[in-house]
């Protein structure tokens, strides 16, 4: 195959030109690769999206725990953010870790720029945060972020401890419950994961405050995985950047998730990290098994190859 060492003068009017949809994220970078941006590159790659990172923290820490973190100041995340938007249309934003709440600040301050394009919020396990820094970035994301959230995600107790720290009866609180301490404070759609189910299962639920949506369980891994949550939240903001319906995107991401984790892995020395690129090492298995190139089962266009990636995966996943 030859290439042209042109390029189009006019990318608009060039027929060669296909767009993927655009999706933000502002995230931590983890060196490990288990969380943070490269669990959100990867994820919303696997779902053919172009991404947009947007650092606001570095994570100094390995497979075991975070150490510490370096936050980037609010005026570079938000130039970060304003640069690339200027650029490229956005179809869905994606806010992990931001670092403090100035940060958090800055990123309102864009998203409110964005009305109507969704916004996935996942919140983290911050147990490593100091106490006090710690209320003070939960009181911002509840103040600052959550009024622009379409979809928050978390674990079952992270979020139980965030938004409902008075619970007094024995029994944990349900989805709809959660989400109905999510919505008083903006957003309409809460996706909890890792509620505990009977003989091993773990079930994770999209509710609203006066229903459950979307569901799934699955069996408990024995591994004990870094950046779940991070894989699942990227995966879901990357299909609505597709267009897909949230209960229909809900669920395609779960079920990347869970192929994800089945064919994780152990790095390091510390928890497993999901393989969210399973689906190219299942492509390499298959090479050479496929029509011939020049055949026309092999010449199908940009858009039928891109088709529904996550949806094609999940017509034959098994529930781990």
């Amino acid at each position: 195959m030859t290439h042209s060492s042109e390029l189009p003068s006019d990318p608009e009017s060039s027929d060669d030109v296909q767009g993927l949809p655009c999706v933000m994220t502002f995230n931590a970078n983890d060196p490990s690769g288990a969380s943070g941006l490269a669990a959100d590159v990867a994820a919303m790659v696997s779902a053919s999206c172009h991404v947009l990172p947007v650092l606001t923290a570095v994570l100094i820490g390995d497979t075991r725990r975070v150490q510490h973190h370096v936050v980037i100041d609010e005026e570079t995340v938000e130039e970060q953010a304003r640069c690339a938007l200027e650029d490229m249309a956005v179809q869905a934003f994606k806010v992990g870790y931001a670092g403090n709440p100035e940060n958090l600040g800055a990123i309102a301050r864009v998203l409110s720029d964005y009305d109507g394009v969704p916004v996935i919020s996942y919140m983290p396990d911050l147990s490593w945060c100091e106490e006090s820094a710690l209320e003070d970035y939960l009181d911002a994301c509840a103040g600052l972020l959550l009024p622009h959230t379409t979809v928050l995600v978390g674990n079952h107790s992270t979020l139980c401890r965030w938004l409902l720290p008075d619970w007094d009866e024995e029994r944990a609180p349900n989805a709809r419950e959660v989400a109905r301490a999510a919505s008083q404070l903006g957003p309409p759609y809460t996706l909890v994961t890792g509620l505990i189910a009977p003989d091993q299962f773990i079930e994770n639920h999209l509710a609203t405050p006066e229903t459950v949506l979307a569901s799934a369980r699955y069996e408990r891994f024995e591994a004990s995985f870094s950046g779940a949550g991070e894989t699942l939240s990227a995966a879901l903001c990357a299909l609505l950047g597709a267009e897909s319906e949230l209960v229909d995107a809900c669920a395609e991401a779960m079920t990347y998730l869970d192929r994800s984790l089945g064919a994780g892995f152990r790095p390091g020395m510390g928890r497993a990290v999901p393989d969210r690129l399973f689906w190219a090492h299942e492509a390499e298995g298959q090479a050479g098994q496929g029509p011939d190139p020049d055949s026309p089962e092999a010449k199908t266009s940009d858009a039928d190859a891109r088709h529904d990636l996550l949806t094609t995966l999940s017509s034959d996943a098994t529930p781990h």
